[in-house]
């Protein structure tokens, strides 16, 4: 069954209470691939394979059936020098 990207953004927000969540889906409609640009205090003092396995978690039984997730994980201090750039 594809994934669409409001439902992994969906499960994402409830999981990471994300203060800012972009999910795009990158495949032409099948639901293998997405990319996600997620901001969460829950990345806070983790370092980013700590975070992408956070994510992967949350995501384990769609990413059984996504053939490629890129993920940008971020803190709300790192999004904010981000933004201000």
């Amino acid at each position: 069954m594809p994934h669409t990207a409001d439902e992994i953004k969906d499960k994402l927000q409830k999981a990471l209470e994300a203060s800012y969540l972009e999910v795009e889906d990158l495949s032409d409609g099948c639901g293998a691939k997405f990319q996600a640009i997620i901001v969460s205090k829950k990345f806070e003092g983790k370092p980013l394979l700590q975070r992408h396995r956070l994510v992967n978690s949350v995501l384990e039984e769609e990413m059984k059936s996504i053939h490629a997730f890129s993920q940008k994980t971020l803190t709300p201090e790192q999004w904010e020098k981000q933004q201000q750039q």
